[in-house]
């Protein structure tokens, strides 16, 4: 979905999960790019700095399509008891049953292209939870996890009216665009990324987008492997460290903008040495939501015609497309949105 243009987004849908293909699959070795990935500072939000904070969260958002959050409220003892829970919930339940699993007996024989090297499993918690579901979760990790959940729907509601904001929607666009019948959909994807003996033969998570809309990720802080594609380049994302929440933009969020915030591809990969955490929570729409760009994005909204011979005059014999990015960014201006 990220390769398409803004106006070809289809007018609306219903919102569901899909598998999707990526052109990037075939690539096993492509440089990683060193750059330092955004970091928005929630502190800075109440205060002088604020204006500045929203433009870097605009600009990760449109840019990137992926950033972390510092200061973002999220109680920290709560979220070091749900990584050591979800742990100890590994070794003691899933980690026997992973090392005999298929995609174990695959590595050997080259058998693994279209296998995950990962243990995982998938917590709904809204419009109704699935908790009950997995009989050998204990009763510790059970509370820690909504807890944790509860203070989390609350940052993916605060991100998402400050994408709001800066997109000059109205209050509560994105939840409401969401919400379907019964709300937005919460649900957490917990995994593990083990040892792998044959890293360059097996992806711990194959190339993909988020089919969603607001992902934030509390993952490991000691061993690497997530990765993100940007400007035609894989960058490695660094554990988090003091417990900072990594987010990511789905593909509703780029419709939802008309492709003015991003969708990223994003992989994991496997390594030798380390076992690698990762707690996933997904704010998405609703299964009944129906989903379309923001009518108020809508390129262009509205422009005299001698403005459009203005510009029409200098690029003439130019792709038109560059054209209308240009008549969309006039008309944002114009707005008050910031570009």
């Amino acid at each position: 979905m990220s390769d398409l243009k803004a106006y070809k987004y289809p007018s609306q849908f219903s919102y569901h999960f899909k598998l999707k293909e990526s052109k990037h699959q075939s690539k096993t070795k492509v440089p990683k790019k060193e750059m330092e990935i955004p970091v928005i500072d929630f502190s800075q939000l109440d205060g002088e700095n604020r204006s500045k904070t929203m433009a870097l969260l605009h600009n990760a958002c449109e840019k990137w399509g992926f950033f972390k959050i510092e200061n973002h409220g999220v109680n920290k003892d709560l979220m070091e008891k749900v990584k050591n829970l979800v742990n100890s919930h590994y070794e003691n339940n899933l980690k026997a049953s992973f090392y005999e699993s298929e995609v174990v007996k695959s590595l050997g024989n080259g058998r693994t292209s279209n296998m995950d090297w990962e243990s995982s499993f998938f917590i709904s918690h809204r419009p109704k939870s699935n908790m009950d579901e997995f009989q050998n979760l204990s009763e510790d990790l059970r509370k820690a996890m909504d807890e944790y959940i509860a203070q989390l729907i609350e940052l993916a509601e605060k991100l998402s009216e400050l994408m709001c904001e800066n997109l000059s929607l109205e209050k509560h666009h994105i939840k409401k665009a969401f919400s379907g019948k019964t709300g937005p959909s919460v649900g957490t994807k917990v995994a593990k990324y083990p040892k792998c003996p044959q890293p360059e033969n097996v992806r711990g998570l194959r190339e993909h987008t988020d089919a969603g809309g607001i992902i934030l990720l509390l993952q490991d802080d000691q061993v690497p492997g997530l990765e993100f594609l940007k400007d035609g380049e894989w960058v490695q994302i660094p554990p988090s460290k003091n417990n900072a929440i990594f987010v990511n933009t789905g593909d509703q969020i780029e419709v939802l903008s008309n492709g003015r915030y991003k969708s990223a591809l994003h992989r994991v990969m496997t390594i030798k040495d380390g076992s690698r955490l990762s707690i996933a929570t997904f704010y998405n729409p609703a299964g009944d939501a129906i989903i379309s760009p923001a009518q108020k994005l809508l390129y262009p909204n509205q422009f005299s015609f001698a403005d459009y011979l203005k510009l029409y005059a200098t690029t003439k014999f130019l792709d038109k497309e560059p054209r209308f990015e240009s008549l969309k960014k006039m008309t944002s201006a114009c707005n008050g949105v910031i570009v």
